[in-house]
């Protein structure tokens, strides 16, 4: 078992990893900017080091820094979380090279599934579904214009190396094709240092639909069920359920099954997640890998009774899968809702700031993933959530009762945050009713309120 173990994250999943090494017993350093000096993880952690200024590029995205910290303080392994790091194959390839665990999949798993016109063929040569699409290297915007014209509209452009909603534009006619190609290359390149483009069919409204993955070290691989990621703003998700309303029991079994196919067939280790986008007829496409743990990760915790962060550190640690896939059970509905420091009525701008007052909800199947803590101030270095709100109840319907009365509970002061605006979503009597996809939100708030 490893004994000691390095956070190269900030924040509340920090501080979620340092929980989890703790219950084990395994010592744990945090890092840190000058921003983040009196950060809730830097408290928590046994051990904690300055890594740079306040920039994350200069700080959290330091890899120098950051294997110094390791190195200095004798962590034997480095536990990314999501962001920052925890997806670039060149520092897991390091971390190897300097005999330190990353806790996370090899650097070849990561190069192959994050380059998302790689993955497309991985997956289409292992039998698992793919967007229809163009699979080679696009010389330049007329070529485009010709393969978008093949596919027939609408279509997606696509970063290969992308995330997190960038590079990202859908095209429905001609007109718009040549202007949006040439704003998703600029935004590739900015964002990624890598502009290649590819081009699939765009499914309009569909449900976003991942599983979540184990795998060990020995070519044990096992799902815990999905996740409903479908409520979304500008590809960014809001609100995430599990498991889903749409898929019923046959489907997701099939869906499981491809799922751990599709992790095989790039000989995966530790957690990670494959993403589907399943049309209003069932039909369902593989859309990326993610090769990491996922914000989302809660509610299948919720919904499983597995601790992932534990068994991240397990499967690190070269110790076999305890579960089977028949061991894993789902029991009752949860539900999270991303808290962040911003203004809905802004156009969601981030509100950085002091929380003057924090009012925490609880009670039975409530449970809040949080660096925050009143008096705390919020920098506006980095990205805005601040909070994971996350209920488990019996069934869907008392799990959203019981979100509804934890958003009511749960006061921030001293800045503006979206509680308002997931307590909206929460009641709006189509989500109630499960009738929703990722075109919930889409250029509008919700306005239907209890």
């Amino acid at each position: 078992m490893l004994r000691k173990i390095l956070i190269a994250n900030r924040g509340e999943i920090a501080v979620r990893i340092i929980r989890a090494c703790r219950e084990m017993g395994i010592a744990t350093v945090a890092v840190y900017s000058e921003a983040d000096k009196e950060a809730l993880h830097t408290q928590l952690a046994d051990e904690a080091v300055c890594i740079g200024p306040a920039l994350g590029k200069d700080s959290y995205l330091n890899m120098q820094n950051i294997l110094s910290a390791t190195i200095l303080t004798g962590a034997e392994a480095i536990h990314p979380g999501f962001g920052f790091l925890s997806e670039n194959s060149k520092f897991a390839k390091i971390c190897k090279e300097c005999n330190v665990k990353f806790i996370g999949p090899d650097s070849e798993s990561i190069d192959m599934m994050g380059n998302k016109a790689k993955a497309r063929e991985v997956m289409k040569a292992a039998g698992v579904p793919v967007v229809p699409g163009y699979e080679g290297i696009i010389k330049d915007e007329q070529e485009a214009l010709i393969i978008a014209k093949e596919i027939g509209y609408p279509i997606m452009i696509k970063a290969a190396a992308g995330g997190g909603g960038r590079g990202i534009r859908i095209v429905t006619k001609d007109e718009e094709f040549i202007s949006a190609y040439n704003t998703a290359k600029a935004e590739a390149k900015a964002c990624f240092n890598d502009d290649t483009l590819y081009i699939e069919k765009f499914i309009e409204n569909p449900h976003h639909i991942e599983f979540q993955i184990l795998a060990d070290e020995f070519g044990n691989v096992i799902h815990l069920g999905e996740r409903d990621c479908s409520i979304q703003r500008k590809n960014q998700k809001v609100l995430e359920e599990a498991p889903s309303v749409l898929l019923s029991k046959s489907l997701r079994q099939e869906m499981g099954e491809v799922a751990v196919r599709a992790a095989k067939a790039v000989n995966y280790k530790n957690a990670g997640t494959i993403e589907f986008l399943v049309d209003s007829k069932g039909n369902y496409y593989f859309m990326e890998m993610n090769t990491r743990i996922q914000v989302e990760h809660p509610i299948t915790e919720m919904i499983t009774g597995i601790d992932l962060i534990k068994e991240q550190i397990y499967v690190a640690s070269g110790i076999p899968l305890k579960y089977k896939q028949q061991d894993i059970k789902i029991s009752g509905h949860a539900i999270e809702c991303r808290i962040n420091a911003e203004n809905p009525d802004l156009n969601f701008k981030p509100c950085p700031g002091k929380i003057e007052q924090l009012n925490i909800p609880g009670g039975p199947g409530v449970r809040l993933d949080s660096a925050v803590y009143q008096g705390y101030t919020i920098p506006p270095y980095y990205d805005s959530m601040i909070a994971k709100l996350i209920v488990h109840g019996k069934t869907r319907e008392e799990a959203i009762m019981k979100m509804r009365r934890a958003l009511g509970e749960f006061i921030i002061e001293g800045i503006d945050n979206n509680i308002d605006f997931q307590f909206n979503i929460i009641c709006n009597e189509n989500f109630e009713k499960g009738i929703y996809d990722t075109g919930f939100l889409k250029d509008k708030l919700v306005k239907d309120k209890c």
